[in-house]
């Protein structure tokens, strides 16, 4: 038999705390070797204890979720178990390497349980829906704050998520069109499956039809293109 999941347990509220701990702990292959109040707790913690996970709350005193994010993905896969679910607090929480985002809430304790395990097991981004959807308002914010910095306002879209992907020079699908939206957007595979419901090999496929649209080579050099900052070229979505 493995040995159980090793666990580090940081949120500020106590209860909150305690809740999570207990129940984890009625699972045998899994196990809390520490809990912590804060951002410094939880890397004191994950420093010594080495753990096969994080969860992690955003809003602590002192260092905060997302601060501490950063460092502690260095030690140990982190998902973020939060109240919060703020477009940009998610966002910037999956930019920075967590690997899931659960409101509190929005979860069943065996989906709870399910996502521990399978963040061992290398399993796609898991979202809870309020995250998701702050993940795709996020997104479409970004995009479209880059496409008004690009083109003057009457040559814009009323709606990010219906990007003109038709009209499109390259010629991208709609679906193309919104994953280019998050490829520009700086998101990875994992995350743009997650935004748009669907498997990383899907999203692999079309990425590569994209590149083969936009002959590029890389996701730097596509979104150049796509955005219209690449030498000589015009914004895609136009």
């Amino acid at each position: 038999m493995n040995p159980p999941l090793r666990i580090v347990v940081a949120d500020d509220n106590p209860v909150v705390r305690a809740g999570l701990t207990a129940l984890l702990s009625t699972h045998e292959d899994l196990t809390v070797v520490a809990e912590a109040a804060d951002g410094q707790e939880a890397l004191a913690a994950a420093g010594l204890h080495r753990p096969d996970v994080i969860l992690l709350d955003v809003r602590m005193p002192g260092t905060g979720g997302v601060e501490a994010l950063p460092h502690l993905v260095r030690i140990a896969p982190v998902m973020m178990l939060t109240y919060s679910s703020e477009p940009e607090t998610v966002r910037e929480a999956l930019r920075l390497g967590a690997v899931g985002y659960l409101v509190h809430g929005e979860f069943t304790t065996d989906e709870l349980v399910a996502a521990v395990r399978d963040i061992k097991r290398g399993r796609p981004l898991r979202l809870s829906p309020g995250a998701a959807d702050s993940l795709a308002q996020a997104n479409a914010q970004l995009a479209a704050a880059v496409s008004n910095s690009a083109e003057p306002l009457s040559r814009m879209q009323p709606d990010v998520g219906q990007s003109s992907s038709y009209s499109s020079r390259f010629r991208l699908s709609r679906r193309e069109a919104e994953i280019m939206d998050l490829i520009a957007a700086g998101m990875n595979n994992q995350q743009i499956a997650a935004t748009c419901f669907i498997s990383e090999k899907t999203v692999k496929n079309h990425i590569n039809r994209i590149f083969a649209k936009l002959h590029s080579t890389s996701r730097a050099q596509a979104a150049a293109k796509w955005l219209g900052t690449a030498p000589g070229s015009h914004p895609g979505r136009s």
